[in-house]
């Protein structure tokens, strides 16, 4: 039995407890908006979770963090090395990318070495192994990319990633783009349709490919394939296709009792992304949103962690529930331990923006900060930064003020020279 059919029978799972809790809201509230499909909480119960996530309306806003290899840099130790930082930094959920190396026996490392919600795409596997010894991408078989699909359920995986809403026809749309279509799954199914002439197997045969999710309760992330490369091809006639085959299949989801979310754009100029996000939430009926970025600008490369915070703000603020973090290595290579702790804190103080203007509660953790600043109280203050290691090494990088002030003002500190009156405790 799913999480979705428990919660529409009215039985209270564990995880409904645990997601409940961290939330700060009655149960039955959280099993309500699962049951409607307007939350999902990834989690295959072939494991069990340290920390079970919930993902929707009414909950606060979470973050993704992508690990992964490539043919060109597959090192799996690095790459557990990358999962254990993004953890402690905060990263709700992981997704393994890996397009390199062995990666069966990374996933199952992941998978081991994870509590938190793991996701993949199973077609980046089912594609390499069929170019493997001079294959190409179109000997995969619709039948094969299901049994992979399979395999990472059977393996523990929570959810994945399906790209069933790009269509021929969306592909035909994408032609006329300034970037084409920059999504990799979408990419090889738009070269898998060219080269068979047949449309995507994911589509065709997506009866079978729910009877696998509710088979394992694998929450269906369903993929913006066709998503915007650059701001010139926002919100054109392919995205808005795709996402109206997204709608319909959303609602196939709700209808076999399968968890399901939305994934969107993607690179969005500014003024685009609350609308991006009213209409996803509209045509898709308030399924949970998962959006890459959305990123604001295509001339910050080194600097995309900040680029895709700023439309990850608007977006969450607007209804987005799931961002997906983006590194400064984003567009230029595969990031390494450190660049990935960036995107996570990146992504982080972009939720935490919209959570305040989401869910009065959220305020409570910038009072207190606001309280320490008052008080002087430094070893308060970097105890509750968001990333207090960051801070307490620029904190220590000067001689203080006797008095208190730090290095920027000294003895001029505006709360020596003017102390404010006390605020609440």
């Amino acid at each position: 039995m799913t999480q979705m059919e428990a919660a529409r029978q009215g039985r209270i799972t564990d995880e409904v407890r645990a997601v409940a809790q961290a939330e700060g809201l009655e149960p039955e509230a959280v099993a309500t908006s699962l049951a409607r499909g307007r939350v999902v909480i990834p989690v295959n119960p072939g494991r069990r979770l340290d920390r079970p996530c919930g993902i929707g309306e009414g909950l606060s806003v979470k973050v993704n963090a992508n690990l992964g290899t490539s043919a060109l840099a597959s090192d799996p130790q690095s790459e557990l090395e990358k999962l254990e930082a993004v953890l402690a930094a905060g990263a709700d959920t992981v997704m393994d990318l890996s397009t390199g190396g062995d990666l069966a026996a990374l996933r199952r490392q992941v998978l081991a070495h994870c509590g938190r919600p793991v996701g993949t795409v199973p077609i980046y596997q089912a594609a390499l192994e069929a170019t493997a010894s001079g294959g190409a991408v179109a000997d995969m078989t619709g039948e094969w990319l299901l049994e992979v699909i399979e395999q990472h359920a059977v393996d523990g995986v929570d959810f994945v990633t399906v790209h069933a809403g790009v269509t021929r026809e969306g592909v035909e749309l994408a032609r006329k783009r300034r970037t084409g279509i920059v999504s990799r799954g979408g990419s090889l199914l738009a070269c898998w349709m060219a080269a068979r002439g047949e449309e995507n197997p994911l589509l065709v045969q997506f009866d079978r490919l729910l009877a696998i999710a509710r088979r394992y309760d694998l929450t269906l992330s369903l993929g913006d394939g066709l998503r915007p490369g650059c701001l010139a091809d926002a919100t054109d006639a392919a995205q808005l296709h795709e996402l109206g085959v997204l709608g319909e299949l959303v609602t196939r989801c709700r209808q076999a009792g399968v968890q399901a979310m939305v994934e969107g754009p993607g690179h969005l100029p500014l003024d685009q992304v609350a609308a991006n996000v009213t209409m996803q939430k509209s045509i898709c009926d308030g399924a949970p949103f998962y959006v890459l970025g959305p990123l604001v600008t295509d001339v910050a490369p080194g600097y995309d962690h900040i680029t895709s915070a700023i439309g990850g703000a608007v977006a969450a603020m607007a209804g987005a529930d799931f961002l997906c973090y983006v590194t400064p290595a984003e567009h230029l290579a595969l990031p390494t331990t450190q660049e990935a702790v960036a995107g996570v804190v990146a992504a982080r103080i972009a939720a935490h923006a919209a959570d305040l203007v989401r869910r009065p509660q959220a305020q409570a953790w910038d009072d207190r900060m606001a309280d320490a600043r008052r008080r002087l109280d430094w070893e308060e203050q970097l105890a509750l930064a968001l990333d207090p290691e960051a801070a307490r090494q620029i904190h220590a990088r000067h001689r203080h003020s006797p008095a208190g002030g730090c290095s920027m003002c000294g003895d001029l500190c505006v709360f020596r020279l003017n102390p404010p009156p006390e605020g609440p405790s």
